[in-house]
């Protein structure tokens, strides 16, 4: 069966972890720092904190942006649970920005409407941004209409590594406090599990990092006992760090990241121009942005998206639906979300689906897929 995605691990990978396995620190050396500042470089930003999850990551930067219960959140129903659950975890409330029915990434203009018949007393104190596939969203737009409502950005950009927007890389900064990524083993690069928060604000790194270590400094200058061995907490905090295990791992992924990217954006284009199945609508990428390109992803017609779906695992393809949107899980459906107050969601989910696609998938492999798409009824 061909996945629809997979982690590509090479000989150099491999020999980086094991110079971990073979030296003093498993955890808490250096090799976490190394990854953190080559991380911040490949995404031009100031600052990143390792995490052992992008839900960790979302967590620590919520608390960090001062989410308290009380506040609320909004974002895309179109995500995994963990970009809505973060705000949970903080005890604050959530909300869903209804998005673009072509692409899945929200929409600037249901935004707008949503503040304008909100009340303020219930307008978000953050607005977590999603670039759905690693197709970048509209961070000009979004970041304008944020901005003159006095919202603090967040972008959610797991699927987004490599990717850009208006020229500079995803992960920046320029529109947003603080930024997210995915190692998961199908993302753009892996650490088996883990992820990362950089942002360019050294109060928001500062905070963040305390939170992923228990709230523990070790800063002399900044802790009042005197003893050599003296560490403090200094609030409340999480042990969510990662492993120099797994930033071996991911430092070595880091530098196969433009290839990782070249190889998807190469099968993207070839999916692009040889689907001709008429029952199916490739999705097009954001004119001001590039896309990493971490899932392709294509709309079926006419109802027939589960029908493709069994077809294709019968010719030994795996497919999948990226996602259900998250106000239909059982959990939040308790919360009471109108599904008609979501249009472009609804119309979004009906026919998404997504084709395997990761640097591994060999030419032959391809090429069986797109005839078994093209020859579909």
């Amino acid at each position: 069966m061909i996945g629809y995605g997979k982690q590509s691990i090479s000989e150099d990978d491999i020999e980086s972890v094991v110079r971990v396995l073979k030296s003093d620190f498993l955890t808490q050396g250096p090799v976490v720092k190394e990854f953190e500042c080559q991380l911040a470089k490949k995404v031009s930003s100031k600052y990143a904190i390792a995490t052992n999850s992008a839900t960790s990551a979302l967590h620590v930067a919520c608390l960090a942006m001062g989410l308290k219960p009380g506040d609320c959140v909004w974002t895309s129903p179109i995500s995994f649970v963990a970009t809505a659950n973060c705000a949970l975890y903080c005890g604050a409330k959530v909300d869903f920005v209804d998005v673009n029915k072509t692409n899945g990434n929200i929409s600037p203009e249901s935004l707008l409407k949503k503040l304008s018949v909100t009340p303020v007393k219930q307008h978000p104190k953050i607005l977590i941004v999603v670039h759905m596939a690693g197709n970048p969203c509209d961070l000009n737009s979004l970041s304008k209409i944020a901005k003159k409502f006095n919202i603090l950005i967040i972008e959610d950009a797991c699927h987004a590594l490599g990717a850009e927007h208006e020229g500079s890389p995803i992960g920046s900064g320029v529109y947003s406090s603080v930024r997210i990524f995915s190692f998961h083993p199908v993302k753009m690069i892996t650490t088996g599990e883990g992820g990362m928060a950089v942002t360019n604000d050294i109060e928001l790194e500062k905070t963040m990092r305390l939170l992923v270590s228990h709230g523990i400094s070790k800063d002399k200058n900044e802790i009042t006992f005197s003893e050599p061995w003296a560490y403090e907490q200094k609030i409340l905090g999480f042990n969510y760090r990662m492993s120099d295990i797994q930033a071996a791992l991911g430092l070595s992924q880091l530098h196969r990241l433009e290839d990782f990217v070249q190889s998807r954006r190469s099968l993207a284009t070839k999916y692009d121009t040889q689907i001709s199945n008429p029952d199916i609508e490739v999705i097009k990428q954001n004119e001001f942005g590039s896309s990493s390109y971490h899932l392709y992803l294509i709309h079926v017609k006419n109802r027939k998206r589960l029908a493709l779906f069994n077809y294709l695992k019968d010719k030994g393809v795996g497919s999948q639906v990226h996602y259900i949107p998250i106000y239909k899980q059982p959990y939040f459906r308790e919360m009471d979300y109108k599904e008609e107050l979501f249009p472009g969601s609804e119309s979004y989910y009906e026919g998404v689906l997504t084709l395997p696609l990761f640097p591994d998938l060999k030419s032959s492999e391809h090429k069986k897929i797109i005839e078994a798409i093209n020859e579909f009824e």
